[in-house]
């Protein structure tokens, strides 16, 4: 009687199992009918991103799988695999082309696989203040470049800031372009950056996000550059000992669908993720700003870190040093549009 028992606790728990997965992962396409409402099963929408909750990327995926539930009343439900715990930022590209996922938010940086024209988010210094940011970005060339997805088959539904980058390192403190000479950096997926990295004398190696912590602690790095929110979530401040408030480069993020999922949609369930979206990024523009404002008072209270606030003396030395690389890019990354950042960047400039 005892075997029985267990035999059928056992089963029990595999069906459980099999039903979850089933239920996160469907075996068979998704039921795109709204129009069977109450008939058919709820739409479920797998949303990957690499990063963790409590970032700006983190909080938004949540905050439009929550608003998407509330004007679907519960039909539309997105599940949302933060860290990179369902694909990393070097796999999620192909991931969602593949329709192993429905939605990615990844770095404007690596899309520069898909075409060189964002490389122009890249470029040094380009955002002098977070609203040169929301103007470029939300602006027609942010608009340009979600249009340019759709030759890759791809929706480009938002952009989604995080902010600022700045820079961290065992060997420093970092001040001026001549302090990264031959160190070891690690960066995104970028020429772009790789220019800049290149152009300071630093050796800049392109690694996955998750993988950072790791080539710091050993060693293999000696420093990356990130915003304020990710160095926080994941602690990087732990093991460097210099960060400096730099502001030189803007870190986003890109909302993505592949084009014939959302063509399978019906007009009432797109319409319903575009508001979502819609909320959640003007929601994100407000809210990224303030949480790293916060998490940085939070790295000053609760790390040893060295911390090093470029001044505006300083830091022109550094957009002095950077700005060749707008001429060495300009033809891969399109002379208008480099024309169009510098023109941007000169008008925020002057509002300061």
């Amino acid at each position: 009687m005892k075997n029985i028992f267990v035999y059928m606790l056992l089963l029990g728990t595999g069906i459980a199992i099999v039903l979850g997965y089933y239920n996160l992962f469907p075996q068979k396409e998704l039921v795109y009918d709204d129009d069977q409402e109450g008939l058919s099963d709820q739409i479920i929408f797998k949303f990957s991103h690499v990063v963790a909750e409590n970032t700006p990327k983190g909080r938004a995926a949540d905050k439009f799988a929550e608003l998407v539930n509330e004007k679907s009343n519960g039909h539309i439900k997105i599940v949302v695999f933060p860290n990179g715990s369902l694909f990393s930022d070097i796999d999620d590209i192909n991931a969602l082309k593949e329709g192993q996922v429905h939605i990615i938010a990844t770095s404007t940086s690596k899309l520069g696989v898909l075409s060189p024209e964002w490389g122009v988010l890249d470029l040094p210094f380009a955002f002098p203040n977070h609203e040169a940011i929301h103007k470029g970005i939300h602006g027609p060339i942010g608009e340009h470049l979600l249009n340019s997805l759709q030759k890759n088959g791809i929706i480009g539904l938002a952009h989604w800031s995080n902010g600022f980058k700045q820079i961290t390192s065992n060997k420093g403190p970092i001040v001026t372009p001549q302090d990264l000479k031959g160190q070891k950096i690690r960066i995104m997926k970028s020429d772009v950056i790789q220019a800049q990295y290149d152009l300071l004398g630093a050796k800049a190696q392109q690694e996955s996000f998750n993988s950072t912590y790791n080539l710091i602690e050993a060693g293999h790095v000696d420093g990356e550059e990130n915003t304020i929110s990710n160095i926080h979530s994941k602690k990087f401040y732990n093991v460097q000992k210099h960060l400096t408030i730099s502001n030189h480069g803007y870190l986003g993020y890109v909302v993505m669908m592949d084009q014939k999922v959302w063509d399978q949609q019906t007009k009432n369930t797109q319409q319903i993720l575009l508001e979502a979206m819609d909320e959640t990024t003007a929601w994100n523009d407000r809210h990224s700003i303030l949480m790293n404002e916060e998490q940085l008072e939070l790295i000053k209270r609760n790390s040893s870190i060295q911390i090093h606030e470029l001044s505006d003396f300083e830091k022109q030395e550094w957009i002095k040093e950077l700005y060749p690389v707008y001429d060495i890019l300009s033809t891969t990354i399109g002379s208008k549009l480099v024309e169009d950042i510098k023109e941007l960047r000169a008008t925020y400039r002057g509002a300061d």
